[in-house]
């Protein structure tokens, strides 16, 4: 973007000087507004439209026809609201095929899927954009920010197989413990109360922190152990109700009493963050 815009308001500013010349030249009045994008270079004008947003290329499509219907334009928004759909990988082979046709499903399906996780998967299913296949699934809900996390947690209790694929696409190398979890939680709702859905949550993505932190110091079943601790500490820390916070000596001692391998530096640097930071599982997106 640094260096597309300079080369774009050079590339304007030059067109709108060969206009003003041309209109001296044949004696018009010079006019001062900006140039109509249809008289730009077709790519000049296809890099201005490609800054719109979906709503904003539909009302440029109805002043500028062929330019808001042009394909690349719309498999550019797909991309950027969904990396992953089943549909990009078989539209090749169907000539009648048109992104800003598939963008417009994909806006209904996640609005369907928002309202009713049954519904919303009989959508994607029916039209494509995902097949029964867990990793398409998980690929398409790792894809996407448009999808309700309370919905979805709703749909992966019923399908632990698709839960599996999505931890494992997660990426969380270099991370400090508790903003790792963040960002899982961020991605993955978590549920209001402990159960065996919290528990399962926690074993995969324990695992998958381990595989991504090999030099961590601590097991998978350390890390589970630590997780429950960071979550009761965030509501112990940041909740209104809770009158009688605990201390960092505490968590201290009571965490690496219960944690093999958890020293008390790495301990005192978990309860610093939870409490500068603040909750680890936040229902803020």
């Amino acid at each position: 973007m640094g260096q597309y815009l300079p080369r774009l308001l050079s590339e304007v500013n030059e067109f709108e000087r060969q206009v003003k010349l041309n209109q001296q030249k044949n004696g018009m009045a010079v006019t001062e507004k900006f140039p109509d994008i249809a008289q730009l270079p077709p790519e000049l004008a296809l890099l201005v439209l490609s800054k719109l947003d979906a709503t904003d290329l539909c009302l440029a499509g109805c002043v500028w026809k062929d330019l808001g219907q042009v394909d690349i334009l719309w498999q550019g928004l797909c991309k950027a609201s969904w990396t992953s759909c089943h549909q990009y990988s078989v539209w090749k082979n169907s000539p009648r095929f048109s992104f800003k046709k598939l963008y417009l499903l994909l806006d209904e399906g996640c609005l369907t899927f928002n309202a009713d996780w049954k519904q919303g998967m009989d959508y994607l299913l029916k039209h494509e954009i995902v097949t029964e296949d867990a990793m398409s699934i998980a690929k398409f809900f790792h894809g996407t920010y448009k999808l309700d996390r309370k919905q979805k947690m709703s749909f992966l209790e019923t399908r632990p197989d698709v839960l599996d694929l999505l931890v494992k696409l997660q990426n969380f190398q270099k991370q400090f413990l508790p903003n790792a979890l963040r960002k899982f939680f961020r991605d993955i709702q978590a549920p209001t109360e402990r159960g065996s859905y919290l528990s399962s949550m926690m074993e995969k993505f324990s695992a998958q922190f381990c595989e991504c932190n090999p030099d961590v110091g601590l097991s998978r079943d350390a890390v589970f152990v630590v997780c429950f601790s960071l979550i009761m500490l965030s509501v112990d820390l940041c909740s209104p109700q809770v009158k009688n916070k605990m201390s960092k000596r505490e968590f201290i001692r009571n965490t690496c009493r219960a944690t093999e391998g958890l020293n008390d530096e790495y301990a005192g640097h978990l309860y610093d963050n939870i409490y500068l930071v603040g909750h680890v599982a936040s229902p803020e997106r």
